[in-house]
């Protein structure tokens, strides 16, 4: 996954910016960002603190590990089944 250029708390710093009433564009012209990118933080990290914010990060973390493992377990039962119906 592609690594953000912005971390935890320049992006928290800029949704406060913007609840403070400075207008999206400026705000984008100013850190170099689309009004997409913000819109996106807005919707995902919306009304969150810093401290949530990591916690979610954690948890798509772990969750995109026990999806690789599971994927991973998945695959070895399809080559054991496949091995004993060609044993057989």
């Amino acid at each position: 996954m592609k690594k953000s250029r912005y971390t935890d708390a320049q992006i928290m710093g800029i949704l406060r910016q913007a609840d403070s009433g400075v207008p999206v564009a400026s705000l984008c012209r100013e850190h170099g960002m689309s009004a997409a990118s913000f819109y996106k933080w807005r919707a995902k990290y919306g009304g969150m603190d810093a401290s949530m914010m990591c916690r979610l990060k954690e948890l798509e973390d772990e969750n995109r590990r026990l999806k690789r493992m599971y994927a991973d377990l998945s695959i070895q039962t399809e080559i054991v089944k496949d091995a004993l119906q060609k044993k057989w």
